[in-house]
Formats: C-alpha cells, structure tokens, sequence
C-alpha cells in the first residue's frame, strides 16, 4: 500500500492532497494571486489528513512538486516535504511541476503535442514538450517567446499549451493546430498517481540533499494589493 501525501506549491495554487495508491482520499487547494502558500499550506495538511481519517503516522511517503516555478513556493513547499520525511522517517517523492500540469489533459489524438507553460518574466516561460503519452520528449528550460519558440513543434496536427504561460504564446502564434488551455494550474490532484508510480518503484530523493528544480535565480515576489 502506498499512503502519499502530495504536496503543490510551485504556483499561485497551494495545493495538498492525500492518495492511496494513487486514488485520491482528500484535496484541499486554493489558487490566489497572492500566493497563499505560507499561510496555508500546513493548515491544508491538517485538513486532508483529518479528511482521509488517518494520522500523519499513516503515511508511507511525501511528494513534492520539484518545479520549475516560483521560487518562495517551491521552498515553502520542499521544507514541509523534508520535514515531515524526518519527522516520519518516511521517503521523499518529487514530481515534475510540468509533467503533472500535462496530466490534467485526456487527448486521444495520437500525434497530439502537450506543452505545459508557467509564466516567468516578461515574455519569458518555462516550459517542457510531452507526446500525448505523458512522455518527455523535450527538456525543461526557461525561453524567451518569440517566432521561433516551439518551432520543431508548431506544425504538429494537434499542440496543446496549457498554463499561466499560455497567453503568451497566443499573443504570438494564431495557427489553427493550437489549442490554448489558459486555466491549468498545478495541483496535488495530478501528482498523485505519478507519486504512487514512484513509491512502488522506490524511486524516492535523497531528503538531506534534495533542491527544488528552480531553473533561474531568486526574483522576489510582492503580494498583488
């Protein structure tokens, strides 16, 4: 059996659920501009594991989205995850913030591209390619939009990008292939069968060295009035 609870903060959406082999038993998030992740993260904590009827002691694992993403949340977000692991004396299980933004699309065309998106700065994403299989067929980095962004990608039958970066390629493509998805945020809810995946092929992070995936340096971040 494999108990997870997953953790979500690579985003404005702070994001905790609780999972059974892979089934998820309780979700709680909130997706606020301004990133609400340090007030209520641990509070969302309480409330799966109270949801899900267990005790922290139950737990056979945590998993933590690895970014890329905002900096301050994805730290909020892996000191929870390493402290509860020593706490528990359980695994550490990262997910892949863009893998799991992928996951939130059930395509059935075959040659569909998936394109999840976060907006950094200015006209700059990060962002990683998947076939419609959720296989990554193109490494995570952080790129400046222009006419030339996706372009090995751009003439495939179905591209699909998804997530807060997604306006910016609409600004600068208008083909008929693409289909935007503005609306997708990271969530615990897509971790959960990748975590599951992970613990029952025991492929866990070493807690003491562990760092978030952040891609660029600290930029700090202001809660919008």
């Amino acid at each position: 059996m494999g108990l997870i609870l997953n953790l979500e903060t690579s985003s404005t959406n702070c994001s905790v659920c609780i999972a059974k082999d892979g089934v998820i038993l309780a979700l709680k998030e909130l997706n606020s501009a301004n990133y609400s992740h340090a007030e209520k993260l641990h509070v969302f904590i309480e409330e799966v594991i109270k949801e899900a009827a267990i005790k922290l002691e139950d737990l056979d694992a945590i998993a933590v989205s690895k970014g890329p993403g905002s900096y301050t949340g994805l730290r909020i977000g892996v000191s929870a995850a390493k402290g509860l692991c020593y706490a528990l004396d359980i695994p550490l299980i990262s997910v892949s913030t863009l893998k799991s933004m992928a996951a939130q699309l059930d395509i059935i065309n075959d040659e569909a591209i998936i394109i999840p998106v976060l907006d950094a700065r200015r006209m700059e994403v990060y962002s990683a390619v998947f076939d419609n299989q959720l296989q990554q067929i193109r490494e995570t980095k952080a790129e400046i939009i222009d006419e030339q962004s996706f372009e090995k990608y751009i003439s495939s039958n179905s591209v699909h990008f998804l997530g807060s970066g997604a306006e910016k390629i609409k600004g600068v493509f208008n083909n008929d292939n693409l289909i935007f998805h503005l609306d997708v945020v990271p969530s615990a809810k897509e971790m959960a069968p990748i975590s599951s995946y992970k613990f029952k092929n025991k492929d866990f992070e070493d807690v003491a060295y562990f760092e978030p995936y952040y891609l660029k340096d600290f930029v700090l971040q202001t809660k919008r009035k």
